[in-house]
């Protein structure tokens, strides 16, 4: 295992906020394997590369040598999270739950070790939950200090409904790190107000506090909003290579560096040679990182594609790949900078 300070640089690099940073290094000083939580809610059958985000954080804290629980929020998911909503949002059906449930289980581990996750249902406790601990568990809290949330708040004040079910959501969300014994929970930004909930219930359920680490929500291709397939704006995990890259040409400049540093496993460095790095080698880097992993090695070999070759035709847009690219194989050492590399592989 890597020591503390090392593997508190990985944990951080691109986190928006780490709370509390001291907490989680004594933590890390213990030299013990800590359960880090991140869930996930199945409201859609597709994951997109904005998920990503928190999934290849906990990918590096697997290869930190730590439990990664992938919690689906099956339970959670027929509540509707009311974060950065304006509405209520219609509630889903077990039934359409459980078959989203499914796909994520199917397309998560093209980015995490199965070995080393642990996939975790909250209905597993919560259907179990009777009416006496419910109320108890809705006694920790009271709604003045859910009001001062601030997406509760603007409703409340703009007249706007709240129903109570939405109150529950990140009880329920809490509980779960309560259930799970969470040392790390991971969210997004939008997603403080629930982490921090569970902090809160485990110190009342008598557990040591977990730390938490709040990742950026990643702009979709319109650099603006959120990455959302509802808005358009998104990039699928599960599509070719070639409709990934051509999606990816269209980000914006701003943006390329956000993207690299979320979404690549490319160790970072703001060397000079990399801060000079081509948009169009940039580019290739993100696409490669976000589709070699979700590929099998013969996968790679077959789908593999010079971007040079799409640049030559229109076969892209398709997502069409030619079968007979050569495969490059070179020996480099760990601190290689990437440039040094990419010069060898004649990108």
């Amino acid at each position: 295992m890597k020591s503390v300070e090392e593997q508190l640089a990985l944990i951080k690099r691109g986190a928006e906020e780490v709370l509390v940073e001291s907490e989680l290094v004594e933590k890390l000083k213990r030299g013990q394997p800590l359960r880090i939580k991140a869930g996930f809610d199945p409201t859609a059958p597709d994951l997109h590369l904005g998920h990503t985000v928190l999934i290849n954080k906990l990918r590096q804290f697997q290869d930190l040598g730590h439990q990664v629980i992938f919690l689906i929020g099956d339970f959670t998911g027929m509540i509707g999270d009311p974060s950065g909503k304006s509405a209520t949002r219609p509630p889903l059906t077990r039934e359409q739950v459980l078959e989203n449930a499914e796909t994520y289980k199917t397309q998560v581990f093209k980015i995490l070790d199965p070995a080393k996750t642990e996939v975790a249902f909250n209905s597993t406790w919560m259907d179990q939950m009777g009416p006496a601990d419910f109320i108890r568990l809705t006694s920790q809290y009271t709604v003045a200090r859910m009001l001062e949330r601030d997406d509760f708040d603007k409703r409340y004040t703009t007249n706007q409904p709240i129903a109570i079910h939405e109150f529950l959501y990140p009880l329920v969300q809490g509980y779960d790190s309560v259930a799970l014994r969470a040392d790390v929970e991971l969210g997004g930004t939008d997603q403080k107000f629930n982490l921090l909930m569970g902090r809160e219930l485990q110190r009342a359920y008598g557990q040591e506090a977990q730390c938490i680490l709040t990742m950026p929500l990643l702009e979709g291709l319109d650099g603006v909003k959120k990455m959302s397939k509802s808005l358009g704006n998104y990039v699928g995990i599960q599509e070719a290579p070639g409709v990934m890259y051509g999606k990816l040409v269209s980000i914006p400049d701003a943006l390329m560096w956000r993207y690299f540093e979320l979404l690549s496993f490319v160790r970072w460095m703001r060397s000079t040679s990399c801060a000079r790095m081509s948009r169009r080698v940039l580019t290739r880097v993100i696409s490669r990182s976000c589709w070699l992993r979700k590929s099998s090695r013969a996968s790679m070999v077959k789908k593999r594609q010079p971007m040079r070759t799409a640049r030559r035709g229109n076969r892209m847009k398709d997502g069409e790949l030619p079968d007979d690219l050569p495969e490059v194989e070179i020996s480099a050492t760990e601190d290689m900078p990437i440039a040094a590399i990419l010069n060898r592989l004649a990108w």
